[in-house]
């Protein structure tokens, strides 16, 4: 092509700056490839995790629970230390089947690259309404949870304040937690399916904890509004999702909000030569090769996992491979595994001294089984796979507490941005909007790194807000 500037050939190009690319990298580098890029269309590393600000990360992989940046920033920060180049701002708009990558930043316009192996992490993104056809005008006000949770974590805007949620997946479910905190009112989660699709902690600790209501085996018919939604109409469904015209009814909202599911990223994987599985990612061998030689796929671009510790494990392996490709050992093998999720245990009706309940300190979700005496005082705790369960099923019964995730406006040198924070420990769940308050009247005005406390002993409660990013100068 005319103008294009050819770079020096590369070892290794990563296409995402993701936690599948870093650890594809960072594995790869272990290995003793020392030439590699990883090119990221957003301006910062981390892929989705900035803007997943709440935790649940990195329990199997560091055996601690963090926010999506913190787990982010731990794999940057090591990828920083072994010298890895990233390019930012720059988007892969087509890959050759002899593994020529063509791409373009505003800073350098239209270049190639030439690797010698290509690792394919672009993650995946959102169905949207054109995918599910529900009938209607197209006001504003019709959003996916992943946009409204970077709109909300990362740009300090709320998209609606009386929100209908379609979807029941993981993301939705977190946003209807995060947008009450934020002052919105979640008027109804409906899911077409009669089981959730998110996890059961989720379930307790976003919607049971704020009394948002699930309707399972609902959906939404029909959008109504011509400059902003005003509402929409919802229904029962049948045992072929059909909706049920005697059970539609009509909810006033200004916002519909859509989460029915993640879709690998896969037009880089086509152009590639790619063959894609029946999910629509990358097929790829047990060692993580796609069909095209020397061109290795992970992470969410090969089937969406439910937990990024898993994206890690996944793309280290293709890190692995993709380096012993380069160095000269064969790879050969066609054999599939795809990580499927777990199955949720056979539920029971609860004796009458029995109360029930889902663990949220990890995302497996046992289910515990709390039982009662003849006093209605605790007695027996059944159900959990760890201490942890028990110590939690106690201080639920007793004083619920959570962890509460937010943001904080920033102000430097005129420069207006906002930053994820957490609560050093646990509080009281009756505090949390309380606490909610008093962050919105919050504004840091200095660089701070992730981990340092911005607010010791909150409202006297023995814990701190603490930064869960870094913020310096020149990245807000």
């Amino acid at each position: 092509m005319d103008g294009e500037v050819i770079l020096t050939n590369k070892d290794l190009v990563i296409i995402g700056a993701g936690p599948a690319g870093m650890g594809a990298a960072l594995a790869a580098r272990k290995q003793g490839v020392k030439d590699i890029l990883i090119i990221e269309r957003d301006s910062r590393a981390g892929g989705i995790l900035p803007q997943c600000i709440h935790s649940g990360f990195g329990l199997h992989r560091f055996k601690k629970e963090l926010t999506g940046p913190e787990y982010a920033l731990k794999f940057y920060k090591q990828a920083e230390k072994e010298s890895i180049e990233f390019r930012f701002n720059t988007m892969v708009i087509d890959i050759k089947k002899d593994k020529t990558i063509i791409m373009m930043s505003r800073k350098y316009g239209t270049e190639q690259i030439k690797a010698k192996a290509v690792i394919l992490a672009m993650g995946c993104r959102e169905r949207t309404r054109g995918a599910i056809n529900i009938a209607g005008t197209r006001p504003a006000g019709v959003i996916t949870a992943g946009t409204a949770q970077r709109f909300v974590n990362m740009e300090g805007y709320m998209p609606g304040k009386e929100v209908v949620i379609l979807g029941s997946g993981d993301i939705g479910l977190i946003m209807a937690r995060r947008m009450t905190l934020e002052g919105a009112k979640i008027l109804a989660v409906c899911e077409i399916m009669p089981q959730s699709g998110g996890l059961q902690r989720n379930i307790s600790q976003c919607l049971n904890d704020f009394n948002i209501p699930l309707m399972l085996s609902h959906t939404v018919c029909e959008i109504h509004g011509k400059e902003r939604v005003e509402g929409v109409t919802v229904a029962e469904v049948d045992k072929d999702f059909k909706p049920i015209d005697e059970t539609k009814r009509f909810i006033k909202c200004d916002t519909l909000m859509l989460s029915v599911g993640l879709i690998p990223e896969n037009e880089l994987s086509e152009a590639a030569g790619v063959i894609l599985a029946a999910n629509g990612g990358a097929e790829t061998d047990e060692y993580m090769q796609t069909n095209v030689e020397g061109v290795f796929a992970c992470g969410n671009v090969v089937h969406v996992h439910d937990l990024v510790d898993f994206v890690t494990e996944e793309s280290e392996e293709a890190g692995k491979n993709a380096a012993k490709y380069i160095l000269g050992e064969k790879i050969d093998g066609r054999g599939y595994k795809f990580r499927q999720k777990s199955e949720e245990n056979e539920k029971n009706e609860p004796a009458e001294n029995e109360r029930e309940l889902t663990c949220i300190v990890c995302p497996i979700g046992c289910r515990l089984s709390m039982f009662l005496d003849k006093n209605r005082k605790l007695s027996e705790i059944k159900g959990n796979k760890c201490g942890r369960g028990k110590t939690y099923a106690i201080e639920e019964f007793t004083a619920p507490r959570r962890v509460l995730t937010s943001t904080v406006r920033v102000e430097i040198n005129g420069v207006k941005s906002w930053v994820p924070v957490k609560t050093s420990g646990t509080i009281p769940k009756e505090l949390l909007m309380i606490v909610m308050s008093e962050l919105k009247k919050t504004k840091m005005t200095k660089p701070f790194s992730s981990g340092e406390t911005l607010i010791e002993n909150l409202l006297g409660t023995g814990v701190d807000i603490v930064v869960t990013n870094d913020i310096t100068d020149d990245i807000i």
